[in-house]
């Protein structure tokens, strides 16, 4: 972890933040757009995405993964093992800078590990929504429970990250009118 905070610290600078968050913007405004346009294509009806739904309902995810169709599932199945691979490297190096540059000289500068946390547990729900779409029909109850806890986690962990930025954002102002 030392190495990352060491590597972070280094490139956090406004070239590379306007670098990721250009490369940030085109997934949501572009990749994943297109992408969840697709699966709704291919499954012939709007069933949403099982990585961008809120709370936790292993009952729900299984029955997304019923209605996906088989076309919406291996495609869906792919874009989570090659899109959904790079995509939170940007947005959790994306954010790591943004916490670097807001923390960097505080005691508090071990946040700027936290994006890569909610990485891990991007990754941990990927892995367990392609096993649920790779072995469908068989559907197993408790994978989609863990997928449920991750995506929770993840999205909490999400959360904590906007939160310490606004946070640091506005201490970083109030330091600022101090002085």
């Amino acid at each position: 972890m030392r190495t990352l905070s060491t590597f972070l610290n280094r490139i956090a600078g406004w070239k590379s933040l306007l670098l990721l968050l250009g490369l940030y913007v085109v997934f949501p405004a572009y990749i994943l757009k297109n992408t969840g346009n697709k699966i709704i294509e291919l499954a012939g009806k709007p069933v949403g995405i099982i990585d961008l739904t809120f709370g936790f309902n292993p009952q729900k995810t299984l029955m997304m993964v019923a209605e996906y169709g088989e076309a919406a599932r291996s495609y869906y199945a792919r874009t989570e093992m090659t899109i959904d691979i790079v995509y939170p490297i940007v947005y959790a190096f994306l954010l790591g800078i943004i916490l670097t540059l807001l923390y960097r000289e505080s005691s508090y500068a071990w946040v700027i590990l936290i994006p890569f946390i909610c990485l891990l547990l991007d990754y941990l729900e990927n892995i367990n929504i392609v096993i649920l779409l790779i072995t469908f029909p068989q559907q197993s109850f408790a994978v989609a429970t863990l997928c449920e806890i991750f995506k929770l986690m993840k999205w909490l962990t999400f959360g904590s990250v906007i939160l310490l930025m606004i946070v640091g954002l506005a201490s970083k102002m109030i330091n600022r009118v101090k002085q």
